[in-house]
């Protein structure tokens, strides 16, 4: 069921979130449903949607229906790891997950969430994601979901590149890309270009903002990818992307 889909405006979700401000924030919750059902999460660290199992419904069904055993998944924009629990689950043993993430607080919860839940094929990255390596500035948001790099920013981060690690053997070609990084979408594709031509992963793409998001499609269109939206409005008004190259 889509807990998170009940809007709290509405008087039956004001109920039903109610005794979830009673739960203390560093208690471990098991996932109520989905395929992630009977794994660990601290309800803290993030919305109680995580733990309830409808966290971005939606897209999770997507993404349970298009990872396999076996895939190589790149979480960029790990923030504190659903993402990544849930792909650790679906490709097994077999494959591997990558997480980058580069705000420390998130870092923390992350690597409970991997251990408290016994994944061993995941490796975590504590950088922000970009067009090329180097070192730059994080803002912190209010919400811990929401920080970016900002030149502005009071956080000093590492920032590295996709291509220059592949190059580099420290990480093995992705078959599917989950990016959500709060408007540096196109930096990350831009640092990504060769891996996207040669590899040709699926993505998973969440846009902020209307100009990003213009300049992401025109990146993936530009190398060949076809593009759908993730939810029922026009790829051209959505912020949620599913990009993949066409059949051949």
């Amino acid at each position: 069921m889509n807990f998170s889909g009940i809007s709290r405006q509405s008087f039956i979700g004001t109920l039903l979130r109610l005794p979830l401000a009673l739960i203390p924030k560093s208690a471990q919750v098991p996932i109520l449903q989905g395929v992630l059902r009977g794994r660990w999460w601290i309800a803290g660290s993030s919305t109680h949607g995580c733990w309830l199992g409808s966290y971005e419904f939606d897209k999770q069904q997507q993404l349970i229906s298009h990872v396999q055993r076996g895939n190589v998944f790149y979480d960029i924009g790990a923030h504190v790891g659903f993402y990544t629990l849930l792909a650790a689950h679906l490709v097994g043993q077999q494959g591997h997950v990558y997480s980058f993430e580069p705000l420390p607080q998130n870092l923390q919860f992350l690597r409970k969430h991997i251990a408290m839940n016994h994944f061993s094929n995941v490796n975590v990255f504590d950088v922000a994601v970009g067009k090329e390596s180097g070192v730059g500035h994080f803002k912190i948001a209010q919400s811990t979901s929401m920080g970016s790099l900002d030149s502005h920013g009071e956080l000093s981060v590492a920032i590295v590149a996709i291509d220059e690690l592949i190059a580099q053997g420290k990480l093995l070609p992705p078959t599917v890309l989950k990016i959500d990084v709060e408007g540096a979408e196109y930096m990350v594709l831009q640092g990504a270009m060769q891996t996207l031509k040669i590899h040709k992963p699926l993505i998973f793409l969440a846009t902020h903002g209307h100009e990003v998001h213009a300049q992401c499609l025109h990146f993936l269109r530009d190398i060949g990818y076809n593009i759908k939206s993730l939810d029922d409005r026009l790829v051209e008004n959505t912020d949620e992307l599913f990009a993949q190259f066409p059949s051949t």
